[in-house]
This record gives C-alpha cells, structure tokens and sequence, in this order.
C-alpha cells in the first residue's frame, strides 16, 4: 500500500472517528453515529473530487471507504463513553485527520491538474470541510468560528508538501513533512490558543460627516 494511500485511508478514519464523538455528545442512536462518521470521514474527499472533476468520487469507485467510516462509527458507539473528555479528544483527532487531508488533498490536485495553485486549494478544502459539516449538523461550535488558528494550518500543510514536491523530495518525505507541519501549527494553536488578530468593528460616521 503506497503512503498517500495509507494516508488517505487514515484521513478518513481519523475523520469519521471525529463525527462519532459528535454523535455520542448528542446522544444519538447508532444510525446517527453512522451518518455523522460517514459525512464527516469522505465530506472533504467528495467536495474535492467534485472540484477536480473526478467522478465517480473516490468512495463510489472504492466502497472500502465507506466500510471504515462503518467499522469507526461501531467502535465508537461502544467506546465513547471510557472517554473523559470526548470534546477535547474531537478537536485533537480534528486537528489529525486535517493533517493527514490537507496534504492527501494537495497531493490529488497535484496529480490531477498539475498546478501548485490548484493543488493548496484542494488540499485547503479535503482538510476542512468535512470538520465543518460535522459540527454543523452536529449543532456544536464551528471549528471555523473557534479563535484558534484553523485553515491555515490546512493551508501550511498544503503548501509545505506542494514545495517539498517540486523541490524533488520523494513523495513519502513530501507526504511526512507536510502533515508534521499541518498537525504542529493546528497542534499549537489548541495547546498554546496561536490566533490571528481579530477584526474589530469601529464606529461609523455620521451622514452630515461624508462630504
């Protein structure tokens, strides 16, 4: 099994892992915790295989996918609740899948379109949307709401694999590099609260003030 493969596979598990625990703190029956893991683990590969024009997506031409989001959701069912605090373990595998995505995402635009450009968008999308359909149909805060640094750790992955690549790494290094960098940026950011600084509204002027 090549590395970007293994890779994809554990973005996905990883993934859908994160929709269980969603599941499990809205108390939802099995059927619930399947659809959440099942939307949160290929979410990100559908919309970039979508962009990409690659269709069948990636699920429907391998419907393995579809089974480890099946076998994650079970396990999470019955596992959920030896965890202490299964909202912290969310945004910690979050932070894991988003790395693993955001350089499998980067590696498909790449392969596919040959562009740098294209290949960080598609590496940006894989690695957040899925997080972001989760907690909106989950009805828990927005990982893109959340003060911490979130998409731009995606984009450094991206960007970190896509130069190490046409720098003439072998994939597997590229591959390594890029989601070590994606999970300590998002990894500093929950561990340390790294933030951008934040739009601040000013007061507006008066009608009679505009010339």
């Amino acid at each position: 099994m090549s590395p970007i493969l293994l890779l994809d596979y554990a973005g996905v598990a990883v993934f859908a892992a994160t929709g269980a625990l969603a599941a499990s703190r809205k108390e939802l029956d099995i059927i619930g915790f399947l659809f959440l893991a099942g939307v949160t683990g290929i979410g990100g590969g559908t919309l970039r295989d979508v962009v990409l024009g690659a269709t069948p997506v990636f699920w429907a031409q391998n419907p393995d996918y579809l089974l480890v989001c099946t076998v994650v959701a079970v396990l999470v069912f019955f596992t959920a609740h030896l965890v202490e605090s299964r909202y912290k373990l969310l945004l910690w595998l979050d932070a894991l899948g988003m790395a693993a995505y955001s350089v499998l995402g980067a590696a498909k635009g790449l392969t596919a379109t040959g562009s740098p450009v294209v290949a960080v968008v598609t590496g940006m999308l894989t690695a957040t949307f899925g997080g972001i359909l989760r907690d909106l149909l989950a009805g828990e805060p927005s990982v893109l709401l959340r003060p911490e640094i979130y998409v731009t750790a995606a984009l450094a992955g991206a960007i970190t694999f896509t130069i190490t690549d046409f720098a003439g790494l072998p994939p597997t290094w590229a591959a390594g590099i890029g989601f070590v960098v994606a999970f300590l940026v998002r990894g500093g950011a929950l561990r340390f609260g790294w933030t951008f600084p934040r739009y601040k509204s000013r007061p507006g002027r008066r009608p009679e003030d505009i010339e």
